[in-house]
């Protein structure tokens, strides 16, 4: 939000609340705020826009898993709304959230916008039903980008720590260890909040005829970790605390490492601000400035799957 603005855009947000009072610190607010369910915007609603760039969903696995209809409806259903809504609009450019995690279980290494998508969840196959319907919208008047997003890390005002390198550091902080419910051997793409922000804005601006209808990894090749890649960088952060391998989950299913080149011949200006060192060192900054405690680690504050699991009953099942 703060980033388009400061560019000079008058942005007009769409948020249902169901996360209201799980601030970090201060927000920036949209100039102009709609308190509603993305499946129920209409033509009026986009009116004037030039572009939607669309982020509303049940945004991982295992918020995913809790209601699989729920999770298709608005994924899926509502994003295809959205688009064909924004399209009726005239809405020039319609940029949808996406995810790395539609690889799922990998079948290669460095895998690239091409490669065979293997979904392991209901999250990540919403993710491809909603890319391939709204690709078949795209023609000279209305120009999809499909951004998938790298694992997300880093601080900020909304801050989650249900997100693995943020995990790993806020466990680190407030017990003193690291819980790894893996072996530690999955590969992650991960990128800063931030920086997916930024990617964001330079689609919005690039020319429609280079980007039109493009699914794109968003993220750098220096950027793909292993698990227990993460959790080294977290202990070089918080060197007295031990890693604890749980065993909770067993082999988990989800394993890739991705290719980001077509990012950088799409937008050869465009370049990381954060590795992951930097980001986590400064989200480690934020949280001991706010003395982050193990109440907070708990609670459901900061872990979107608790706080959905208390305010499930504000989104209905269509």
């Amino acid at each position: 939000m703060d980033l388009l603005k400061a560019a000079g855009h008058r942005v007009v947000g769409c948020d249902l609340g169901l996360f209201d009072g799980c601030e970090f610190s201060s927000v920036v607010r949209p100039d102009v705020e709609i308190a509603k369910d993305v499946r129920d915007l209409d033509i009026r609603d986009l009116a004037g826009a030039d572009a939607v760039m669309h982020l509303a969903a049940i945004s991982n696995d295992p918020m995913g898993a809790l209601d699989p209809k729920l999770t298709e409806s608005v994924n899926r259903e509502g994003s295809i709304h959205l688009a064909e809504t924004a399209k009726k609009a005239g809405v020039p450019r319609f940029l949808f959230s996406s995810s790395c995690s539609i690889y799922g279980k990998g079948t290669k290494s460095d895998l690239c916008e091409d490669d065979e998508l293997a979904p392991v969840s209901v999250y990540a196959a919403s993710k491809i039903a909603a890319e391939r319907a709204i690709g078949r919208l795209a023609d000279r008047h209305f120009c999809p980008v499909f951004l998938r997003n790298s694992t997300a890390f880093g601080g900020s005002p909304m801050l989650r720590i249900d997100l693995v390198a943020n995990n790993f550091l806020a466990c680190a902080l407030a017990h003193g260890e690291i819980r790894i419910m893996s072996d530690g051997t999955p590969w992650r793409p991960l990128i800063h909040c931030r920086d997916i922000a930024r990617a964001f804005m330079a689609f919005c601006e690039a020319p429609a005829d280079l980007v039109r209808g493009a699914s794109v990894n968003v993220g750098g090749n220096r950027e793909n970790y292993q698990v227990r890649d993460v959790a080294d960088a977290v202990l070089r952060l918080v060197p007295g605390a031990r890693v604890h391998y749980t065993g909770e989950t067993g082999p988990d299913p989800r394993n890739y490492r991705v290719n980001f080149d077509r990012l950088g011949k799409l937008l050869p200006g465009f370049k990381l601000e954060f590795d992951l060192e930097s980001g986590l060192r400064d989200l480690a900054q934020s949280l001991k400035a706010a003395k982050f405690s193990a109440a907070d680690f708990s609670g459901p504050k900061y872990v979107r799957l608790k706080t959905l699991q208390q305010r499930l009953h504000l989104i209905k099942a269509r």
